[in-house]
């Protein structure tokens, strides 16, 4: 154990030697958290409502403002909205959380029709608008499920249109990361009851997202000749349930402060041009990079998922 740990510390110091330190003058960040209620290998509504006790806590106690993107679909229990599920949103809404859509169906754009994909954003939408009903809380933002915004640039310019006119604007992504897959090697561990191999997640989990920082921090140096307001994507997992005041703890080590959503995308680089169309998603920083004509050698030594991460989930490729 011993031996593992030294070894450990060894290669976080390594990783991030490739991507630079933290700057003293200070940074900020948007935090945001996807497939709320909550995504887990156990979909039981007490797995749901302990994680997300554990997360509201944790991120009141650091005075996070956070955004949820909420999944309409997951809100469901026999083709009524399930009033389990409903409350969990409400405690969203009460510890002062802002909410946004991310679809009924939790669909690509890049694999549906635009009609049936709007519809499918309206049929969140009017879910949403009951639970907002009578609170301050505005239903400002929408997320991409996948960050996948369409094939073509006549696709993704209709629902850009379409968000407009129903009031929504997008939630882009610059701390893009594969959280999800460590999510699921940590809940698989976890049902099988492998405690150990649940903990050996978490520490690689946490200085996995600090060397993505530390490359998405360089990648902005790169395009904008400064750090920008960054805005990070996790998910509503037991995961970082687990691991939130790790991950606060290394983002307060690099010096950031928690900032809206709204906040974030006042900074200037969020007006960028943008005409990436593709099959995955990616990062905005990416999208600005290829819409500026950066290729190969600028997308060198991103952070990957460890390969028995990737056994340890059950899945073949990022």
């Amino acid at each position: 154990m011993r031996i593992f740990a030294c070894l450990f510390i060894l290669t976080l110091c390594t990783d991030l030697s490739l991507y630079g330190q933290p700057s003293a003058a200070g940074r900020e960040v948007a935090i945001t958290i996807d497939d709320l209620p909550a995504v887990s290998v156990d979909p039981s509504n007490a797995v749901a409502q302990a994680l997300t006790e554990e997360l509201l806590d944790k991120l009141a106690t650091r005075n996070m403002p956070v955004t949820g993107f909420v999944v309409g679909s997951k809100l469901m229990s026999g083709g009524r909205p399930d009033s389990g599920r409903m409350a969990l949103l409400d405690a969203w809404l009460a510890r002062g959380f802002m909410l946004g859509n991310h679809t009924y169906s939790h669909r690509s754009l890049n694999e549906t029709q635009l009609l049936d994909y709007e519809q499918d954003v309206l049929k969140a939408d009017t879910l949403l608008r009951i639970l907002l009903e009578g609170r301050r809380s505005p239903l400002v933002f929408f997320r991409h499920p996948m960050l996948q915004t369409g094939r073509t640039l006549a696709v993704r310019d209709s629902f850009l249109t379409f968000l407009k006119e129903h009031g929504y604007r997008v939630a882009p992504v610059t701390l893009d990361n594969s959280d999800w897959i460590f999510a699921r090697a940590y809940d698989r561990a976890l049902a099988r009851g492998d405690t150990a191999m649940a903990g050996r997640v978490v520490e690689e989990y946490v200085p996995y997202m600090e060397n993505k920082f530390a490359y998405f921090e360089g990648r902005s140096v790169a395009l904008f000749g400064r750090e920008i307001r960054q805005v990070l994507l996790i998910h509503a997992n037991r995961l970082n349930a687990k691991a939130l005041d790790q991950l606060g703890a290394m983002m307060q080590r690099r010096s950031y402060r928690y900032v809206t959503l709204e906040r974030a995308l006042e900074d200037p680089a969020y007006s960028s041009p943008d005409s990436f169309c593709g099959r995955g998603g990616i990062s905005w920083l990416d999208r600005w990079a290829l819409t500026a004509g950066k290729r190969g050698d600028f997308f060198k030594n991103e952070p990957r998922t460890p390969a028995w991460i990737m056994t340890s989930a059950g899945v073949e490729s990022e």
